[in-house]
């Protein structure tokens, strides 16, 4: 094992530097979503809390509430990740964030 700190060793540092750095908790949160969902979900929980501008938030938090078998919960966050999308101009993120919301209610034929 060597002495190079780990990306998640890095961000932490930058986190414990500038706790309210958007793409830091996001850079994050991203880190622990295969390994630590919860933990994970602890981190976009304070980027939609804290930065409801940061766009690329809730895509990846209404999949990981998706795993988590919330489909109730991952509805409004795609909701409100698309109005955010649209306000930043950002068509692509509000179109993925328009399919994935689709997906979670079962909106999606692609399966016929």
């Amino acid at each position: 094992m060597s002495d190079t700190p780990s990306r998640l060793q890095q961000l932490l540092a930058f986190y414990e530097d500038d706790p309210t750095d958007p793409f830091t908790i996001y850079a994050i949160a991203t880190e622990y979503r295969a390994t630590e969902p919860l933990r994970a979900w602890e981190y976009y929980e304070k980027l939609l809390a804290e930065h409801p501008d940061y766009v690329g938030t809730y895509y990846h938090a209404g999949k990981l509430l998706e795993g988590f078998g919330k489909k109730e919960e991952a509805e409004p966050v795609y909701r409100k990740g698309i109005m955010v999308a649209k306000k930043a101009g950002q068509q692509h993120a509000a179109s993925e964030l328009l399919q994935a919301l689709n997906s979670c209610l079962g909106l999606d034929y692609e399966d016929d």
